[in-house]
């Protein structure tokens, strides 16, 4: 039996939104937050009509659960309508995107596994919100104190 010696709680609070690809992303579970060593997790909120620009993960399948109201997620050229309680799994390499299609904000968890060889190499944008180039990037990994936030 293995011995659990470092073990990290990170709280929504914790964690400063980023809004580079559009919505209010936060990655609570990570290399750089908690030590992580196969993936990362954390939560978007999308206010109505916001969205999460198209992107891929060269290295990773993306894992989606909406716990809060409806959006639109549409991975390659298939859209699915998630509600309250749906899942959805994005495979490596394929461009996806989330609108936000209901009435009243919505917010889903996604965890990310496995981890790319270097976090730069993690994430590919093939769409930007207006000014958002100059936005910083997510921070999951590398360098960071676990425990220390993103």
């Amino acid at each position: 039996m293995t011995q659990v010696t470092n073990v990290t709680k990170v709280a929504f609070t914790d964690i400063k939104p980023n809004r580079r690809r559009g919505g209010d992303v936060r990655v609570l579970l990570s290399p750089l937050t908690a030590g992580a060593t196969s993936g990362f997790m954390g939560t978007v909120t999308l206010e109505p009509g916001e969205h999460v620009c198209e992107h891929y993960h060269p290295y990773s399948e993306e894992f989606v659960h909406l716990v809060r109201g409806i959006v639109s997620l549409t991975i390659g050229g298939t859209t699915l309508t998630l509600e309250p309680g749906d899942s959805a799994l994005v495979p490596i390499g394929v461009r996806h995107r989330l609108v936000n299609a209901g009435s009243v904000q919505a917010r889903a968890v996604f965890h990310l596994g496995p981890l790319a060889p270097r976090p730069e190499l993690g994430h590919v944008d093939t769409e930007f919100l207006p000014g958002a180039r100059d936005e910083p990037v997510l921070e999951v990994g590398g360098g960071g104190t676990p425990g220390a936030g993103s």
